[in-house]
C-alpha cells in the first residue's frame, strides 16, 4: 500500500444557497481544490462523491457523473461513484478515494462531498435525515433522529452526571469558532443562557444543541505521497483510515452512552498511524447534537468515560486545550450538509496543519484528526493527517 497525500483542497460557503444548485456548488469545490493541487482534469483517475439523499431533497440521482459532466469530463469516461453512509457520507468517500490511491489503482482522485438540504422544507428535511436511522425499529415510532441523541443525553447524564450547562457549552464553543470562519452557516456567538432559554426540540436537547441542515460542498484532491511535492509545498499525509460499524437501532446497543462503531475505528486508526490520542493536537469530531460531541470525545479516548462534560467546561478542548476540537465550528455552527461533512472536517484540518487557518490556528499542529457518525453510530469513519516535513 502507498502512502497517500491530500494535493488541494476546497469548499463552498455552507448555509441556506437557495440560488445555487447541486452541480454548481459540487463543481466549485472541485475546481479549488483541483487549482490547489496544480493538477489538470487529464490528471485525474476518478471521483467519489459522498452523499446522502439527492434522490429525495433534489429528484437526481446518478450525481457522480452529473458533476463530471457539467465539469466539462463527461467524454473522458472516467469513473464517478457516489458513496452513502447517512452523515457520514463524505467520510466515506473519502475513505474509498484514500483506497483507490493507497493501492495503486489509480493516482490522482477527487473526493467530493456535498447537500442541498434546505431545498425541501425543514419538516421534510428532517424526515429525510432521519431515514439513516433504523426505520422499522425507531422512526416508524416516531423517533427522529434528535429524539435519539436526546435518549442518549438522557441517559448519559443519568448515568455520569452530566448537566445541561456543560452540553450547552458544546455549542457556544462552536459559535465562538464559527464567528471566525467565513465559510460557516452560522456566523454569531451565543452565551449558555441562550443555549438554556432556546426552545426544545427533543428534552433535554434545545434548539442551540442541534446542528442546522445546511447546503454547502466541500472536496480534496489525493495522490501518493510519494510524488506529491510536485504539485504542493505542504502535503498532508493521510496517516489512517478506517471504518467501523454498529447496529442500527439505538436499543440494541451494548451501552447507549458508548458509539462502539467510534471506539473500534480510533482504536484501528490509532494502531494504523503508531500513535495515540494524546498525540492529537487538533480535532474535527461529530457534534450534530452537543451529547454527540461529548460522547464522541470519550469514545475517542480524549476524556474518560462520563468525563467529557467535566473536561469541556475546564478548558481542555478550547484553542489552548489538550486538544483544539472543532475550530472550524464544527456541524453545530459552520453547518451540516449531511453528504459534505466529513470531506470539510478534512479541509480544515489540511489547513490546520499547513498554519493556514487564520483566526482559528492551533498552535504547533502537527497531527489531527477527523471523526465523522452516519445515523446515532451506526457508522463511524475516523481519519488521521500528519504534515509530510
Amino acid at each position: 500500500m502507498r502512502d497517500v497525500a491530500v494535493l488541494g483542497v476546497g469548499m463552498t460557503k455552507f448555509g441556506e444557497l437557495w440560488d445555487r444548485s447541486f452541480r454548481e456548488i459540487g463543481i466549485e469545490a472541485g475546481l479549488q481544490a483541483m487549482v490547489e493541487a496544480k493538477l489538470s482534469s487529464g490528471d485525474l483517475g476518478g471521483l467519489f462523491l459522498g452523499n446522502m439523499a439527492s434522490g429525495s431533497l433534489i429528484d437526481q440521482e446518478q450525481i457522480a457523473p452529473l458533476i463530471l459532466d457539467y465539469a466539462g469530463l463527461g467524454a473522458r469516461h472516467l469513473p464517478a461513484v457516489r458513496v452513502e453512509g447517512g452523515g457520514a457520507s463524505g467520510s466515506l468517500a473519502l475513505h474509498q478515494g484514500y483506497l483507490a490511491v493507497a493501492s495503486g489503482l489509480y493516482d490522482f482522485v477527487v473526493v467530493g462531498g456535498a447537500e442541498k438540504l434546505t431545498d425541501v422544507p425543514d419538516v421534510t428535511g428532517n424526515q429525510i435525515t432521519s431515514s439513516a436511522a433504523d426505520h422499522e425499529w425507531e422512526v416508524v415510532f416516531g423517533a427522529t433522529l434528535p429524539a435519539l441523541w436526546a435518549l442518549i443525553a438522557r441517559r448519559h447524564m443519568h448515568q455520569y452526571g452530566t448537566t445541561r450547562e456543560q452540553l450547552a457549552r458544546v455549542a457556544v464553543h462552536a459559535h465562538e469558532m464559527g464567528s471566525k470562519n467565513p465559510n460557516a452557516h452560522y456566523r454569531n456567538k451565543i452565551t449558555i443562557e441562550q443555549v438554556l432559554g432556546a426552545g426544545e426540540v427533543a428534552e433535554p436537547l434545545g434548539m442551540f444543541d442541534c446542528a442546522p441542515l445546511s447546503d454547502g460542498a466541500a472536496a480534496v484532491v489525493l495522490g501518493p505521497l510519494e510524488t506529491a511535492r510536485k504539485y504542493t509545498d505542504q502535503p498532508i499525509r493521510i496517516a489512517a483510515s478506517q471504518v467501523a460499524c454498529d447496529t442500527m437501532a439505538v436499543q440494541h446497543r451494548r451501552d447507549v452512552t458508548t458509539l462502539d462503531s467510534t471506539v473500534v475505528a480510533a482504536r484501528r486508526a490509532f494502531e494504523q498511524a503508531h500513535r495515540a490520542p494524546a498525540d492529537v493536537r487538533v480535532a474535527e469530531i461529530h457534534d450534530a447534537y452537543t451529547i454527540s460531541a461529548l460522547v464522541s470525545l470519550e469514545d475517542l479516548g480524549f476524556s474518560e468515560k462520563g468525563h467529557a462534560g467535566p473536561d469541556f467546561e475546564a478548558g481542555r478542548f478550547g484553542a489552548k486545550g489538550d486538544v483544539a476540537v472543532n475550530m472550524s465550528g464544527g456541524l453545530k455552527a459552520q453547518g451540516a450538509p449531511f453528504g459534505a461533512v466529513g470531506v470539510a472536517q478534512v479541509v480544515e484540518l489540511v489547513r490546520q496543519l499547513r498554519g493556514q487557518a487564520k483566526d482559528r490556528q492551533v498552535a504547533d499542529a502537527r497531527l489531527a484528526l477527523a471523526q465523522d457518525v452516519g445515523g446515532t453510530g451506526a457508522t463511524s469513519v475516523v481519519t488521521l493527517l500528519e504534515r509530510a516535513d
